[in-house]
């Protein structure tokens, strides 16, 4: 289905050496649809790198996930992507980081000729300039030459045009501060090619030189887990058949604190429960290789960890809870029904497995079970993904059916009856429990909270705007 739409679907976990460091990668998607994916990462991450198109600049699911950065102090690089193609004024770019998100933009990088008519970069830290060579197609890696002054001045006009531009970043003081930076007010920025790898060493120079080491992780209470404590560790992220071969299912977590080793018995933080670890990978993509130790910081994959949900907390010796990872306010509703009766035992373990990866929210009536579950999700391409998994991975045909529902709030117990008894609402719930009221008119909800304050209706993480499906 990726390779059909031309676009990520899930968050991919890299790890890989550089510069005697080892990074732990975590590439999410990039389209709107599948922000929560990206939004669960986050909370495994100690940095984040916001890639830019140099055509479209800052975009909606940027803006939203931004916000989820500031909320954790999260320091940010940024990197604007496809100068070998046409695009906007780099001044313009930087100007909307500015403007559109209230980060001081601090370039280490600048570009050389304008967007599609890319002749390297210019380094602000030190003279020089690396030229960008073109590829056929852009198919293969660009070379990186690397040239003084004088060689840069073979490049003319498109040279003096950046001579110019560096010297107003230096008059205005647009330079890289560590301390905002790690504070979440300034983000340096890259220009480059990804595609063609160029700038991308760059940029991850940058990730070694800039960006913290893993530190202490809060817990439940607000507490540090110190790093030299027993090992502990969450669950960020739940992805089966990543190897249809082996139907696997796959749990990744981020180490938090101690030492990490494989075939080590860890403490289930949900069930309380001993739980073997005897099958730890560590995945570069879809390639992967048993890990033996790891360490704060690391990202490692348990295999077949079939108990396991997004996160739970892993232990040794000292009990930790860690914060839980909350939803993303669903914004379209959808119902789904197998079509073929005889497939209802997949459809039933599919729509199981598909609410415990966070692919989609389930939702069910408690009359109804899993007979007619409504998905909820914050962009209908993720009905797309259910659907193709449903069908593909556990032979169920299903059909979906959208709902008049265009907003979710967190309700309770206390709530539930009288909320059930209004017209245009409904209340259902999830596996964990939770219960979600659904209105068909966010006017409607106003004035129910307006005239019932004692209702419980919590808003959920990034609700947006009063669009559904």
């Amino acid at each position: 289905l990726e390779q059909q739409r031309g676009i990520s679907i899930t968050s991919t976990v890299l790890q890989f050496p550089y510069r005697d460091h080892v990074i732990n990668l975590l590439d999410t998607p990039g389209h709107r649809d599948f922000s929560e994916d990206t939004y669960r990462v986050l909370a495994a991450a100690d940095a984040a790198v916001m890639v830019l198109d140099a055509a479209k600049g800052i975009e909606p699911q940027t803006l939203k996930l931004f916000e989820v950065c500031r909320e954790r102090n999260m320091p940010l690089l940024s990197f604007i992507n496809k100068w070998d193609r046409p695009g906007r004024e780099p001044i313009d770019l930087i100007d909307e980081i500015e403007q559109q998100i209230g980060l001081t933009p601090t370039p280490v990088t600048w570009p050389v000729g304008i967007a599609g008519d890319f002749r390297g970069v210019a380094h602000r830290d030190h003279p020089g300039f690396t030229r960008y060579t073109r590829t056929a197609h852009g198919s293969t890696v660009a070379p990186e030459e690397h040239l003084d002054e004088d060689g840069a001045a073979e490049e003319g006009e498109a040279w003096d045009q950046a001579r110019d531009e560096l010297a107003l970043l230096d008059a205005i003081g647009a330079d890289v501060d560590l301390k905002t930076f790690l504070a979440g007010e300034s983000t340096p920025v890259f220009f480059g090619s990804a595609l063609t790898n160029f700038g991308v060493g760059m940029l991850l120079d940058a990730v070694v030189d800039l960006v913290p080491a893993p530190g202490p992780r809060d817990d439940v209470d607000g507490v540090p887990r110190p790093l030299d404590a027993p090992f502990s560790g969450f669950v960020f992220k739940v992805q089966a058949n990543m190897d249809p071969a082996h139907r696997d299912r796959i749990a990744f977590f981020r180490a938090c604190s101690g030492r990490f080793e494989r075939g080590m018995v860890v403490t289930h933080g949900t069930t309380g429960k001993p739980f073997a670890t005897k099958y730890a990978h560590q995945a570069f993509g879809q390639e992967r290789e048993t890990v033996d130790e790891a360490y704060p910081g690391d990202v490692v994959g348990l295999v077949n960890a079939a108990d396991l949900r997004i996160g739970d907390a892993l232990y040794v010796d000292e009990p930790v809870e860690f914060p839980r990872i909350p939803s993303f306010a669903p914004e379209h509703f959808r119902v789904a029904r197998v079509t073929d009766t005889a497939k209802f035992k997949q459809f039933r373990s599919g729509i199981r497995q598909l609410d415990e990866e966070g692919v989609v929210q389930v939702l069910r009536d408690p009359d109804l079970g899993d007979q007619a579950p409504t998905l909820a999700a914050v962009g209908p391409m993720q009905f797309d993904v259910a659907t193709h998994r449903l069908e593909n991975e556990f032979g169920a045909p299903v059909e979906m059916t959208s709902t008049a529902y265009k907003v979710a709030r967190l309700t309770d117990v206390e709530s539930e009856d009288a909320l059930r008894a209004m017209s245009g609402v409904t209340v259902l719930q999830r596996a964990d429990g939770a219960r979600y009221a659904l209105f068909e008119s966010p006017y409607w909800l106003e004035r129910v909270e307006r005239d019932h304050p004692e209702m419980t209706l919590d808003r959920l993480v990034a609700e947006g705007g009063p669009t559904g499906s």
